[in-house]
């Protein structure tokens, strides 16, 4: 049987409905909330039931209602108080930490799900018998941890070892004619796909359905089209495989507006563009390596904390891959820059994002120079010719023609990287400077500069550029002369109280809550100030703090697409031979790797991930993972639940719950989920059949799209 592709109509996601994570839930709330998401799955199966689409319905109520609505809801009541005259008893493996709301494998879920990108099978009892403290200062010091598999698996993309200089010369940007071909290979390979889609979408002859294909979100605004390759290859072998939802346009007013336009990766998760393939010398190839690495790393290194804090730094001091010789230099940047630094020194941290090229470059501080300096290398030309020709008496040279064309091209000051220097790296936007600070430290910059950036693009400091005179910032005199002018406004930034409350904030809100407590605020600013902005102290504080471990702060986040993709692999014990396609994955979700333009980065709230469009993909991810529909990636469901397809379905449903979710699912998403066992598409049955089958991998697939696993 096969369903038709469909929209359901009548369903608008609201984010005002959205609820704040991070305060407590009442008893009048949860009524509410529980009572609105069941009038909205109430419709759903009245929905289906005029309907031959039940199923994908029922569906879409899972993915959407819970999360939609009086989001997000407790999964789990939280344990009864002992009475006063017991003090319970505190479990050996959390022994150290400040833990007395979370049981023990609630806390080690919970520390998994935030310095981690989610347990793996049997994480859980590893870190129960390790000890979680001891895990916890493992993480803290990445290197005291072996971690040659990832090593080995990484031994594939060589980029990640080149040279800036060498990735210049062998991945060179395309010329204008070869350009100029490629576009209308695309163009002709969009068209035959196209074609392809629509007769794959017309009706049989003798059939009323339609193929129950992949969809997939067009990223240029056309309609979406269906995936081909693996994907139909995959339908055709099971026709009772669910079909994947048809995505709604994304609203104009999402926070992640942009990330669905069609990027260097392509639109089917499942294809490999020419451009980024094994073989490709194309700079395109570059960036992929980098995303497959990050992947990769994420899945599969022993580092997590390294990996969550890399990802952490790199999204603060983001840099596009899209501007021009950035794409160059981006490997660099993450491996010599931000990889060494993620839990020393802020200020070593700082320094090394202000003279890196790729930040040089993507803020544009390469251009800065005084305005007076080519006023001041005429007169300094004058000079030399006056002592050369003026003295001896001999003729003056014809003086060359004035060319308008250099005048307009001639330096000046630019303030972007001054800017962002205090806005986003350093004191934040309420920091207390003045637009008069930014253009202070833009002086400071000048001359801070690269040599032969399409060559090796190494960092300069160019002394006929800079800007001698005193400067004054945030009411201190700069005047240390040359470059290091620009490294005492780095000191001055890095020791503001401003700035230390400014990156506390911003680790709280990542690791804590999207509004985090003032007060663990306050103490990790201390923390930052009487270290000496040491990263790692910092964390401390926030990891061995109350409301680190509190009942509020437990599932409080959601993932983003990113730790979404990188945590259902884990989860799954998926075998990754191939990462592009779950590279892939995460950008249709909406966070193509290393293509956030703006300097801001990524957003960590959860309002920014949360919208219809979504969490479709969200949904459409876990069930082509989970039932081994992607190219390159192998789940064994049926090992990791224990159990086999013709065991009882409700013991299915519950193993799969417990394994996934820790056996902590709210009683709306058990009851959407129940009322699926006895679907076609999750009970491969036929009539002569002697024994009902169950799709594990559509189980598992639907679980992971539950509103639970999207939070972390």
């Amino acid at each position: 049987m096969r369903l038709q592709k469909f929209r359901v109509p009548g369903f608008r996601f609201r984010s005002s409905d959205a609820a704040s994570p991070s305060r407590s839930i009442s008893s009048e709330d949860s009524y509410s909330s529980s009572f609105r998401a069941q009038r909205g799955i109430r419709f759903f199966f009245r929905f289906s039931q005029q309907t031959a689409k039940s199923f994908l319905a029922v569906i879409l109520s899972v993915a959407c209602v819970p999360l939609g609505v009086g989001f997000p809801l407790p999964v789990a009541a939280a344990p009864e108080a002992p009475a006063k005259d017991k003090k319970p008893k505190q479990d050996a493996a959390l022994k150290g930490l400040p833990i007395t709301e979370l049981s023990a494998d609630e806390a080690i879920l919970h520390a998994l799900n935030r310095l981690a990108y989610g347990p793996r099978p049997g994480d859980i009892e590893r870190v129960k018998q390790v000890g979680l403290a001891k895990w916890i200062e493992q993480q803290l010091n990445p290197n005291s941890i072996d971690d040659k598999a990832v090593e080995a698996r990484l031994q594939d993309y060589p980029t990640l070892r080149m040279p800036t200089s060498k990735l210049i010369e062998e991945y060179p940007q395309p010329k204008q004619a070869e350009k100029q071909a490629e576009r209308r290979a695309q163009a002709q390979e969009r068209q035959e796909q196209r074609r392809a889609n629509a007769a794959d979408a017309a009706p049989p002859a003798d059939k009323g359905v339609q193929s129950s294909q992949t969809q997939s979100g067009r990223s240029d605004g056309q309609d979406a089209t269906a995936n081909s390759g693996s994907a139909s290859q995959s339908a055709a072998e099971n026709p009772n495989a669910p079909a994947l939802m048809k995505e709604p346009e994304m609203p104009p007013e999402s926070a992640t507006k942009g990330a669905r336009k069609r990027d260097a990766l392509g639109s089917d998760p499942n294809s490999i563009p020419r451009a980024i393939a094994d073989d490709s010398k194309r700079p395109q190839r570059i960036v992929a390596e980098l995303a497959m690495a990050k992947v990769t790393r994420a899945i599969y290194s022993e580092r997590q904390l390294q990996q969550v804090l890399d990802d952490f730094w790199f999204n603060h001091f983001n840099v596009f891959a899209g501007k021009g010789e950035d794409r160059y230099y981006l490997t660099s940047y993450e491996r010599d820059v931000i990889q060494p630094h993620t839990l020393g020194k802020f200020k070593d941290l700082l320094t090394a994002t202000a003279k890196s090229p790729a930040m040089l470059f993507y803020l544009d501080n390469f251009l800065s120079a005084d305005p007076r300096a080519a006023q001041r290398q005429a007169m300094e030309r004058a000079m030399r010719q006056q002592a050369r020709y003026g003295r001896f008496g001999r003729p003056w040279p014809p003086r060359p023609p004035v060319n308008p064309q250099a005048k307009k091209n001639e330096r000046g000051l630019n303030e972007n990287y001054g800017r962002e220097l205090m806005e986003l790296h350093t004191l934040g936007v309420d920091g207390g400077y003045t637009q008069k600070d930014v253009t202070e430290v833009a002086r400071s910059f000048t001359g801070w500069t690269l040599e032969k950036p399409r060559q090796y693009a190494d960092f300069q400091f160019d002394d006929r550029l800079h800007d001698p005179d005193p400067k004054i910032v945030l009411g201190k005199k700069i005047h240390a002369g040359g470059m290091k002018d620009g490294e005492q406004v780095i000191d001055l930034l890095a020791h503001h109280p401003s700035t230390a409350k400014f990156i506390s904030t911003e680790l709280a809100r990542r690791f804590v809550s999207d509004n985090p407590p003032a007060s663990l605020v306050n103490r990790m600013a201390e923390t930052f100030q009487s270290s000496d902005g040491d990263i790692r102290a910092v964390m401390k504080t926030v990891i061995w703090s109350p409301e680190f471990w509190s009942r509020e702060a437990y599932r409080a986040k959601i993932k983003t697409p990113f730790e979404l993709v990188v945590s259902a692999a884990r989860a799954l014990g998926t075998d990754v031979d191939t990462p592009l396609p779950l590279v892939q994955w995460v950008g249709r979700i909406g966070e193509p790797l290393y293509q956030c333009q703006p300097p801001t980065g990524y957003s960590d709230k959860s309002e920014a991930w949360v919208n219809t469009g979504a969490l479709l993909n969200r949904l459409n991810f876990s069930l082509a993972l989970a039932g081994n529909k992607m190219r390159g990636a192998r789940s064994d469901t049926a090992s990791l639940l224990g159990v086999d397809s013709s065991a009882d379905p409700k013991a299915v449903l519950d193993r799969a719950v417990q394994v996934f979710l820790g056996g902590q699912a709210a009683p709306a998403t058990v009851e959407i989920l129940e009322k699926q066992l006895d679907n076609p598409q999750v009970l491969r049955a036929r009539l002569d059949d002697p024994r009902k089958q169950m799709d594990l991998g559509v189980v598992a697939g639907l679980v992971l799209g539950a509103p639970e696993f999207q939070r972390r």
